[in-house]
């Protein structure tokens, strides 16, 4: 099976990242998880990225905040699936990074999801990688049915709480 990486601009982006960890293993998808800065160490992010796809990636997610240049920088350097998740921060509450994510030139796609969406992205991901996966998409079909039964349960409590009296 193909790895994820992910890649964080700044390690204060890792309790955004770590929710897709989660989801990562929860899925038995191989990762690795690495900070590169699109501004402090481009050329680490870039050496990182012409080689991820004979390193064994099969797509590359990235997380950063404020300038979020750093899905970008990526994108330009390979032709995997990239994914953006904007981190939010005490400037704008993430509508800078969301922006700086999704506003890429034509040509250079990110996938961007939702400002700290990194469920989202690792979910997205998996679906990328489980179109040659069949056990991964069996798995991600689990994980629907599963999460299914959890909201129909939370149904069920909330209505049992306020049944009529």
């Amino acid at each position: 099976m193909k790895k994820v990486a992910l890649i964080m601009g700044s390690d204060s982006d890792l309790p955004v990242m770590e929710k897709a960890v989660g989801i990562l293993k929860e899925l038995e998808i191989p990762f690795e998880v690495h900070v590169f800065s699109a501004h402090r160490t481009p050329v680490e992010a870039r050496d990182f990225t012409i080689h991820a796809r004979e390193n064994g990636f099969g797509v590359l997610i990235c997380a950063a905040g404020m300038a979020a240049h750093l899905a970008g920088a990526v994108a330009a350097n390979t032709t995997l699936p990239v994914i953006g998740i904007p981190c939010s921060s005490q400037v704008l509450d993430g509508m800078d990074a969301l922006l700086a994510t999704v506003m890429m030139p034509s040509g250079i796609p990110v996938a961007t999801v939702a400002i700290n969406g990194s469920k989202n992205a690792a979910l997205l991901a998996a679906q990328i990688l489980a179109l040659e996966d069949t056990a991964l998409s069996k798995r991600l079909d689990d994980k629907r049915e599963k999460d299914a039964k959890a909201v129909l349960e939370k149904d069920r409590n909330i209505c049992e709480k306020f049944k009529a009296q």
